[in-house]
Parts: C-alpha cells; sequence; structure tokens
C-alpha cells in the first residue's frame, strides 16, 4: 500500500538536482533575524532551510518532513554542512510541530505550503512568540497545476495565489500581524521558475 510519505521518498533521490529549491530557501532565510534562539524548518525535504538558516547564527533548528528517504539525505548532508548538531531532524508531519506554543522564534517553510494547507499557517502561529516572523514560498496560480504524481498530495480547499497581494493575504487572514511577498524567478533549463515568497510577523 503507498501512503503518503511513499510519494515524497520516490523523489528524495533527485531532489536536490533541482536547483530551484536551494534558490528559494536562501532566499526565504534572508528574511529572517538573525540569531534566533529556536528556529523551525516546516517540511524540510533534504534540508535545504535548516542548512541556509545555519547562517544567522541560530542557538537551535528543529526541521521537521515526514519523509524517512529526504531526512535520511539531509542527515547525511549534516555530518559536513552541520558539524556542531545545531539542526535537530524530526520525522513526522508539519501539523502539529513537535514545538511548544510560543517557543519559536522564526518559521521558514520552502516549497511546501501547497501540499500542507491553511492549517500549516495557524500552526506557525501557534508556535511563533509574538513578533516572531515566518517566512514561506508559495506557487503562483498563474504557474501552478493540480496535475501530475503529486497531485492528491495537494488539498482541495486551499487558496493558491495569483498575485503578491493574494500571497500575502494568506498570513494575514491566518492572524498575522502583518505580511509582505515578493517574486522569486529564476531561469532553469529553458524555462522560468516562478514562486512568491512571503514575510509575515506574528
Amino acid at each position: 500500500m503507498t501512503t503518503d510519505s511513499d510519494v515524497f521518498d520516490a523523489l528524495a533521490d533527485g531532489y536536490d538536482d533541482d536547483p530551484f529549491h536551494p534558490l528559494v530557501a536562501d532566499t526565504l532565510v534572508s528574511t529572517l533575524p538573525n540569531a534566533p534562539a529556536l528556529l523551525v524548518d516546516v517540511a524540510t525535504g533534504t534540508g535545504a532551510a535548516a542548512f541556509a538558516a545555519l547562517r544567522l547564527k541560530p542557538a537551535s533548528i528543529v526541521a521537521v518532513d515526514f519523509s524517512p528517504a529526504m531526512l535520511a539525505l539531509a542527515r547525511e548532508k549534516a555530518a559536513t554542512l552541520d558539524p556542531s548538531g545545531v539542526i535537530s531532524w524530526h520525522e513526522g508531519r508539519a501539523v502539529p510541530l513537535p514545538v511548544a506554543d510560543g517557543a519559536a522564534d522564526a518559521v521558514v517553510c520552502a516549497s511546501a505550503l501547497h501540499f500542507l494547507g491553511a492549517t500549516a499557517l495557524a500552526e506557525w502561529r501557534r508556535v511563533l512568540r509574538p513578533g516572531g516572523v515566518a517566512a514561506f514560498s508559495i506557487s503562483s496560480a498563474r504557474r501552478f497545476s493540480r496535475t501530475g504524481s503529486l497531485t492528491d498530495q495537494m488539498p482541495r480547499d486551499f487558496r493558491i495565489p495569483g498575485t503578491e497581494k493574494e500571497a500575502a493575504a494568506l498570513a494575514t487572514e491566518a492572524g498575522f500581524t502583518t505580511a509582505s511577498a515578493t517574486t522569486v524567478t529564476a531561469h532553469l533549463a529553458g524555462r522560468e521558475r516562478l514562486v512568491f515568497g512571503v514575510r509575515a510577523v506574528r
């Protein structure tokens, strides 16, 4: 029987071949505050955002993903990229997170919100302290398609934004105090890639 995690496990070996994933992760991390006591990387995959966040000098990073194969690759890379063990890797779903209420200074979620849906935004508010920052990416409705092997993993009731304003509104409608969005683009392998990057304050 195929489970949700099996679908992502099957993608793990080639996941790091796509340079857009680390580009998005790095862009999001650049909007987060320096020296957070706790940073949470939601749906970490093979760890791109968690590793990028090390440059912020956090006291600790909690990285969560439900794909054992993705996490295995992340842990393998951590031996070189995070020798001091700042990042702790947790196998599990993004909702609920293994983090106490108001314990996090920052949350990052790169290239995964369209799989998690609106409940993830409420969960980020729960774990963030007042004034804490969430940074996430979301596909543009102009480029997004509910087709292919991952279609069944996407919540049908989640609105994919068509503009930066609509992307930021995903956060403010979920109760964040302020939010702003920018467009992240890259031309890779002969095609333009585009997502919205959102920075939201709890």
